[in-house]
C-alpha cells in the first residue's frame, strides 16, 4: 500500500516527526518541505491529485487545525478524508466510512494522539457489509433531497 502524507507549514514538524516514527513506511512526501508559510488548500489538492490518479492509496493531510486542509481534499470525488482528534474516531473512519485520508490538527492533538491515528488509520480494514452501498453512494455523489427518508 502507498501512502502519502502532506502539509502545510503548521503542520510540517509533525509530519516529519511522523514519517520517522514509521519509517517502514516508503512515504510519498507531497510537502510542505520546510516551515516557510505555505496555502493548505495547495497541499489538500496535492493529495486529492495522488489519490485520484492512483499514486497513493491512502493519505494522511495536515494543517494547524486539519479543519482546512480536510476541506481542500475533500474536493476531489476519490477521497473521503476524516478529520480525527482520537484514535476511535480513525477506527471508525476506516470500518465504517473506508476514509481513505486521515486528517489531523497539528494544533489540536499532539505526538503521541497522532502516533495512535495514524496507526489506527493503516491497521483497521473497511467492513464492508451494510456500509457499502453507503460507500457507492458518496462514490456516484449520489445526494437523496432532504425530504425523502431512505
Amino acid at each position: 500500500m502507498k501512502i502519502a502524507i502532506a502539509s502545510d507549514h503548521a503542520g510540517y514538524e509533525l509530519k516529519e516527526a511522523l514519517k520517522t516514527f514509521f519509517g517502514q513506511i516508503d512515504w510519498l512526501d507531497l510537502g510542505a518541505h520546510n516551515l516557510d508559510s505555505v496555502h493548505y488548500p495547495d497541499y489538500g489538492f496535492a493529495m486529492g491529485e495522488a489519490i485520484t490518479d492512483g499514486r497513493a492509496d491512502r493519505g494522511i493531510v495536515i494543517c494547524g487545525s486539519g479543519i482546512g486542509i480536510s476541506i481542500a481534499v475533500n474536493r476531489f470525488p476519490a477521497v473521503r478524508a476524516a478529520l480525527c482528534t482520537n484514535s476511535t474516531m480513525v477506527r471508525l473512519s476506516r470500518l465504517h466510512n473506508d476514509a481513505n485520508v486521515l486528517a489531523l490538527g497539528s494544533r489540536i492533538i499532539g505526538f503521541e494522539v497522532a502516533q495512535e491515528c495514524v496507526d489506527a488509520f493503516l491497521s483497521t480494514p473497511f467492513e464492508g457489509g451494510r456500509h457499502q452501498q453507503r460507500i457507492d453512494m458518496l462514490s456516484a455523489n449520489v445526494c437523496p433531497s432532504a425530504t425523502s427518508p431512505s
